[in-house]
């Protein structure tokens, strides 16, 4: 059976297995006996079954001839397999039973499922309550981030800022409101470029901050303006652009004097970030006190739900990544590790990534085995992630690493990329 649809990248692979059978129209020892004979050894229905209820999950063998049994991409399955165990760490992590299902993950990561509403409709005067209960779909939105990757949100984020758009554009409110709107699409349109951003579609992300930004300077909202800014900078670094540091820089002189603290260390990370890869290393060094500073700095501004993950863990990767891409490992290891030591394995992409700066230091410091260890640690993370970046870093670090193939961890870890 050729199936063209294999997944919506949300869907653990329970789901999809016992979906993918029901379609083909077959029993479970139905399954069982085609998938036995393509194997040439027996296979019982209660393997499955098992696999269905993901009391046990297909190793590579079984997901590849799973794959051609169903005619799917056996990456789609990987992928399936990758969440399905994402699952299970978020429950252990929450103590909460999780449905085997997209609405289910998102529950049990404490995201309320965004349903159609009522206020995306036409011809209306909006209250100005209206905002805040978008502000809260948003928030709800942006938590996905911290589980799932880019090519699983876009979407969803694209179509919740035109609907925003849409109200707004159609609406009858007041300047306050109008103000507010403006805001939320700001943030909206950070979402989804971020989303776009992290599945590797440069174009639309690019186009997405730009609204971003032109609805925050509507919205006068100056750290809205500069978080814009501080995404084109990450932009610009990630495509080989020369604007990195003119839109850092130009992202944290946005800031109003009452900024939160949160969002003036996240600017100022984001700043050294751009420093730290043009190789400017005191400049880089100066914004990473100043974001340091900023942390546990003290102010009655509220901070933006935007900045909600920003803390002093993330200050710490922050400066230890910036260190490993200025080769200075005795810096940037014990920052990353001790930070690390605290970060769950239920926000694998992020997890991955930090891992992979992690890596690149041991290696500057001459550690090759651990380094091979800790990049093989990285691609069990990043195995089916809707996202490009993991993957990426991984590539980046496999490269460095094969000079040393003569040695066995490398030899391993080469094997297992076959390159």
């Amino acid at each position: 059976m050729k199936t063209e649809d294999a997944g919506n990248g949300m869907e653990p692979i329970g789901q999809l297995l016992r979906r993918l059978r029901m379609a083909s129209g077959r029993t479970q020892e139905g399954l069982a006996a085609d998938l036995s004979a393509r194997r040439g050894y027996p296979l019982e229905q209660a393997a499955v079954s098992r696999w269905e209820t993901q009391e046990r999950l297909p190793d590579p063998v079984s997901r590849a001839l799973l794959a051609a049994e169903f005619g799917v991409p056996e990456q789609e399955l990987c992928r399936a397999v990758a969440l399905a165990r994402r699952l299970r760490r978020l429950e252990k992590q929450t103590g909460q039973e999780n449905d085997v299902n997209r609405r289910g993950f998102m529950a049990g990561a404490g995201i309320a499922v965004i349903q159609p509403s009522s206020l995306l409709a036409s011809g209306r005067r909006i209250g100005a309550d209206v905002p805040e209960q978008l502000s809260q779909r948003t928030a709800r939105l942006r938590r996905l981030d911290d589980f799932v990757g880019g090519g699983d949100t876009y979407r969803m984020y694209v179509r919740e800022l035109e609907g925003t758009a849409r109200l707004a554009g159609e609406g009858v409110y007041s300047e306050p409101t109008g103000r507010a709107l403006r805001g939320i699409i700001a943030e909206q349109a950070q979402l989804a470029g971020w989303a776009a951003y992290d599945a590797g579609h440069y174009s639309e992300a690019r186009s997405h901050y730009m609204t971003a930004l032109a609805a925050s300077r509507a919205a006068q909202d100056s750290a809205l303006e500069g978080n814009s800014l501080a995404f084109l900078a990450y932009l610009e670094w990630t495509v080989g652009g020369s604007a990195g540091v003119k839109f850092a820089t130009a992202a944290y002189e946005a800031l109003a004097r009452d900024a939160a603290p949160a969002v003036r260390a996240l600017l100022a990370d984001r700043l050294a970030w751009q420093h730290a890869t043009s190789g400017n290393s005191r400049e880089a060094d100066y914004s990473l006190k100043a974001a340091e500073e900023a942390i546990h700095g003290a102010s009655n501004a509220a901070a933006p739900d935007w900045v909600y993950w920003v803390d002093h863990d993330e200050i710490a990767i922050m400066t230890g990544r910036c260190w490993a891409e200025l080769h200075r490992p005795l810096r940037a290891i014990p920052a990353l590790e001790d930070a690390l030591s605290r970060y769950d394995d239920t926000r694998a992409r992020d997890k991955a990534l930090y891992l992979s700066w992690l890596a690149s230091a041991y290696l500057d410091a001459g550690e090759v085995e651990h380094a091979a260890a800790i990049t093989s640690r990285v691609l069990d993370l990043s195995e089916g992630l809707s996202s490009v970046r993991p993957a990426a870093r991984a590539h980046v670090m496999v490269k460095r690493l094969k000079p040393h193939r003569a040695l066995a961890p490398v030899s391993a870890l080469l094997e297992r990329v076959k390159t």
